[in-house]
């Protein structure tokens, strides 16, 4: 077998799933050099982004340097923004790498490969929206992440130096499960800074508003769940709005469809996904509406071989007409098939075809509580699940992909050392 460079684009939960599982494999085959490139230099899983924001996840704490990964893996690591695919060529362009101010610290860069997989996730698709981009915060990076819960923090203490004039007032768009998670998670910080120097701050001082544009809120679980959930948000005092169309966003409120508007300081805008914009820009591939790049049943990019898609950017279609749904279930499940087949490829074997498995959906409400509805061989159908057996299996979601990456052994270090640090550090990130 001639040289093999497999690149994977992206370290999100499939891309560092793939690449850990590639790198393994690959480990003593000196003719098959495994690569990751991602922008950023530590990775954390997509969902627990809310709990970012909202000061529950210390992410210096528990994300995953890919550096690190990638010397215990067996993979390399190219830190690095894509900015073009030359697949007549088999090569990328990475982006210049630049300090805090603006100096070209790497210069920009070229890679070939043999094999080439776009990890690159999804980010929030604002449906171009007036003013969204310009006064909202999304979630769709830690670093996004990480900037709301500062301007959190620094609200908290404007409002504190002022005597509290006036209410913290958040507002939420979309009532998928991000918006619902970081509803509860938001209430769950304003319970907990009260301990840490903000006695004075009241809990009737918080006014949290989420707004759907759609009948209910969670869409993707039965309505009898997304009842409950919002029941749970409005007994924690989370105004939930729904057929409530947001038209237009100014640096105070939210306008919608109806003519009312919604007072906001604080926004955050968690309504939808679309894959990254940068992907239409690669020449001879196939895009959908959401900008996914289509893919055929091995995952394989529909007009070339030697390039895989998996994740949120992955438009495939199930024999039903149905799509793969931007979860991180799908990520797993691709980055499990996509491996065995670069694998199969590489040794001349036959691709075998991705089936996607739904195992349900969970939602959590902070500590408070969880909803879910879980599919598999053992049920005909959905079985609904809600409180403390919810929140135990939500939990568990983190912890398989912990396995995936990690193994059995480090995983359940990594859980040892999160129950110490529980009694040694304080349950909020106060900066």
């Amino acid at each position: 077998m001639t040289h093999q460079h497999i690149v994977v684009v992206g370290g999100g939960a499939g891309g560092l799933e793939l690449v850990t599982r590639l790198g393994k494999h690959y480990r003593k085959d000196s003719q098959v050099r495994v690569t990751l490139v991602d922008r950023n230099l530590t990775h954390v899983w997509k969902p627990l982004l809310h709990e970012v924001a909202a000061g529950a996840l210390d992410a210096d704490l528990d994300g995953v340097d890919y550096r690190v990964q990638a010397a215990v893996a067996g993979f390399h690591f190219q830190p690095g923004e894509l900015t073009a695919v030359d697949r007549a060529q088999q090569r990328i362009t990475l982006a210049p790498i630049c300090n805090d101010q603006g100096e070209a610290v790497v210069a920009s860069r070229t890679i070939e490969y043999t094999k080439l997989v776009l990890a690159v996730g999804s980010v929030t698709n604002d449906f171009g929206t007036e003013g969204a981009a310009e006064h909202c915060y999304f979630l769709d990076s830690v670093k996004q992440a990480t900037r709301f819960h500062h301007t959190l923090m620094n609200t908290f203490l404007s409002l504190q130096s002022q005597r509290y004039p006036q209410p913290l007032q958040v507002a939420i768009v979309g009532g998928g499960a991000t918006g619902v998670e970081l509803a509860a998670e938001l209430h769950k910080s304003a319970e907990l800074i009260r301990a840490y120097g903000f006695e004075d701050f009241e809990l009737t001082q918080l006014q949290i508003t989420l707004i759907e544009a759609g009948p209910r809120i969670l869409p993707a679980l039965p309505e009898r769940l997304a009842l409950a959930a919002q029941h749970e948000l409005e007994q924690l005092g989370v105004k939930v709005l729904v057929d409530t169309a947001v038209t237009r966003v100014t640096a105070q409120a939210f306008e919608t469809k109806s003519g009312t508007s919604i007072t906001a300081p604080l926004k955050i805008w968690a309504a939808g996904v679309k894959a990254p914009n940068f992907l239409s820009a690669i020449e001879g591939l196939e895009f959908n509406r959401a900008n996914q790049v289509v893919v055929r049943e091995t995952l394989q990019a529909s007009t070339d071989d030697n390039l895989y898609v998996i994740g949120d950017c992955a438009a495939f279609t199930q024999p039903d007409g149905s799509r793969v749904p931007p979860r991180a279930q799908s990520a797993h499940q691709m980055a499990t098939v996509c491996g065995r087949n670069i694998i199969r490829q590489l040794s001349g074997k036959k691709l075998q075809p991705f089936v996607y498995r739904d195992r349900g959906s969970l939602v959590s409400l902070s500590s408070y509580s969880a909803v879910g509805s879980l599919m598999g061989n053992l049920t005909r159908g959905a079985m609904m699940v809600e409180g403390w057996l919810a929140r135990i299996m939500y939990k568990s979601l983190y912890r398989m992909h912990q396995v995936a990456v990690h193994g059995y052994f480090k995983t359940f270090l990594f859980m040892l050392v999160q129950g110490i640090n529980r009694r040694l550090r304080p349950k909020l990130k106060l900066h």
